[in-house]
């Protein structure tokens, strides 16, 4: 009975062994071969995947000359829970820094307000965009920092010291940028304005992993598998953009001392030549450890440097603006080409005056354009506000008002550049409730000469020079002439055709080039082709603004320009001589000898704005 006993307790202690020994070759064939679990954690132990950031896409002008290309920097970074015995002192000698520096970096990097997401685990920036000069001893001795490490980075490299709003910049992203694309981690730089900003997917590229191995105290040993398991990364598309930088540095030079712009276009593509907003900056001052400061001071300057006013200033267009009122009245019958309407010093009608300079009277519309009569155009466009034929003076205002925006007004163009305003186009029902409904046309009268409510941007001046240059069509305006492997928008391949005949555009090409001839634009004349152009002196709150809008040559255009110069005065003070010098440039590829020395001269001269702020 007792041996039963002893016999049936063995066989139960033989069991439960059984099950144990199951029970662990289950688990351990669940740890090594079903569950990745501690695998992962042993080879995350074991191995560090190092980013390897792209190079970032280059950008030529349309010559083929390299405008912005890449150079090499390095950031010091720095992971909090690896930072061990660390001699504090010695760390700031190699990097030429003080303890002050020190102290507030790390804090700056602990404290999860100012730097949200941060984690003791993650690799965070201590240093950014060191040069091989500056982190060469420290490289040296990286081995005695724990925690530390160096990142092999590009910066931009500027070969031309101009278009810095146009080209854009660089900065570190933000969290809510980090939030909507997972591509980016801290430490990581996102184009911010310009084309970076815009073409910023096409330029960024992709990045590579290289998978490093570590030791049991976590110090780097080298590659893992000889990189059997690195993923290179892939350099951005490089752009070519349609920018003549000659072109460009032309215009900039030009524009020293003075406030506006200048926007080129060729007519036949819709390609931006050149795009100047002035006052400027150097592009190299937003590349490198300096660029908050620097942004800071440019951002808090009177005259606002860092607004691009090609595409978003809003100005009034003044008599450049006369052209668009004479294709839509030719358009809407409302005159031809031997319309006349009287001037006596302006536009008379009972209390109401709108002043003009003599010239002969009566007058037809391509004399008006050339002499720029204001009498004409008020008169024209208080006949159409006023025309039975369209019932009522809303209705005759909404079919103005679509004329214009047609003409690509009161909206956003579509460049591809961000931050472009629209302008200003009023309709009627503005009107309405400004003036509770009781409004006529010589109660809106200004609006036929480029005043009043009217706004548009240097971009859509210049527009509308290209759109007649082509006799009633323009394709979208753009920056970017070809992408790498890749086709641009075919928005900024396609034709707009405006809803106007091309023998009216030619009556209005035929007043520009009069105006050339013998009118506001002699001094745009040249004896190598035929310039065709349009004043205007925009009215504002202080000295007028000096305003061309034209094209060259009158047969196949090959460039369509227009130039806004703040407190100018006369549209021929600054604004025609400019935009001569500029079309010149272009067509001829240089400047004659007579012509430099007075485009020395226009560069010399400036603008006393004093210390209001723009």
């Amino acid at each position: 009975m007792k041996s039963f006993r002893y016999k049936n307790r063995k066989f139960t202690i033989m069991i439960i062994f059984a099950i144990v020994i199951i029970v662990y070759i289950c688990r351990l064939f669940s740890i090594q071969v079903t569950d990745t679990t501690y695998r992962e954690s042993a080879k995350s132990n074991a191995l560090y995947n190092r980013t390897i950031h792209p190079l970032r896409g280059i950008i030529y002008d349309r010559n083929n000359n390299m405008v912005v290309g890449n150079q090499p920097y390095y950031d010091v970074t720095v992971t909090i829970r690896e930072v061990k015995n660390l001699d504090t002192l010695l760390l700031c000698s190699y990097l030429d820094i003080t303890k002050d520096y020190f102290d507030e970096r790390m804090s700056y990097i602990k404290d999860r307000n100012r730097n949200p997401g941060y984690s003791s685990y993650t690799s965070q920036v201590f240093m950014p965009q060191l040069s091989v000069e500056e982190i060469s001893d420290f490289r040296e001795n990286l081995y005695r920092f724990n925690g530390f490490a160096i990142e092999n980075r590009s910066q931009r490299q500027y070969h031309y010291d101009v278009a810095a709003h146009l080209l854009g910049d660089l900065g570190e992203v933000s969290k809510s940028e980090m939030d909507n694309d997972d591509f980016y981690n801290r430490g990581d730089y996102i184009g911010k304005q310009g084309v970076e900003k815009f073409y910023e997917e096409q330029l960024r590229g992709e990045k590579g992993v290289q998978v490093m191995l570590k030791d049991a105290y976590g110090r780097i040993q080298g590659s893992y598998m000889d990189g059997q398991y690195d993923i290179p990364p892939q350099a951005g598309k490089n752009l070519v953009l349609g920018i003549d930088i000659k072109l460009q540095e032309l215009g900039e030079r030009l524009m020293q001392g003075k406030i506006g712009s200048i926007v080129a276009i060729e007519p036949a593509t819709g390609e931006i030549l050149c795009m100047v907003s002035a006052p400027t900056f150097s592009p190299t001052s937003l590349v490198g450890r300096h660029r908050s400061e620097n942004y800071n001071e440019l951002y808090n300057h009177n005259q606002k440097p860092l607004l691009n006013r090609t595409i978003m200033g809003t100005y009034p267009p003044g008599s450049t603006f006369k052209t668009a009122q004479a294709l839509t009245l030719l358009e809407e019958g409302i005159v031809d080409n031997r319309t006349t309407f009287p001037c006596s010093n302006g536009f008379v009608y009972g209390r109401l005056k709108v002043g003009c300079h003599e010239h002969s009277s009566p007058i037809s519309l391509a004399p008006a354009i050339a002499t720029s009569c204001n009498s004409y155009f008020c008169w024209g466009y208080f006949r159409m506000i006023g025309d039975e034929k369209y019932g009522s003076v809303q209705q005759a205002m909404t079919v103005w008002k679509d004329y214009m925006v047609d003409m690509g007004f009161g909206y956003a163009l579509g460049v591809d550049l961000p931050g472009e305003k629209r302008g200003m186009i009023p309709n009627a029902q503005y009107y309405d409730k400004l003036y509770n409904r009781s409004w006529n046309g010589l109660t809106i009268i200004s609006n036929s000469i480029g005043q009043g409510e009217v706004t548009l941007t240097p971009l859509q001046i210049a527009n509308l020079g290209a759109t007649i240059a082509n006799r009633g069509y323009y394709i979208t305006p753009h920056v970017v002439k070809q992408i790498e492997g890749d086709e641009i928008d075919s928005i900024y391949t396609s034709r707009h055709y405006v809803n106007v005949s091309r023998q009216n555009y030619e009556l209005v090409v035929e007043g520009m080039r009069q105006s050339v001839i013998d009118g506001t634009c002699t001094a745009a004349a040249s004896e190598l082709y035929e310039v065709c152009g349009k004043t205007g002196t925009a009215q504002n709150n202080g000295k007028d603004h000096s305003v061309f809008m034209g094209f060259a040559p009158r047969e196949n255009p090959q460039i369509a320009i227009a130039v806004y110069v703040e407190n100018g005065g006369f549209g021929a003070t600054y604004g025609v001589p400019i935009g001569a010098l500029m079309m010149e440039q272009y067509i001829t590829g240089g400047l004659s000898e007579a012509s430099e020395k007075r485009a020395e001269y226009y560069a010399d001269r400036s603008i006393d704005y004093g210390n209001k702020a723009r």
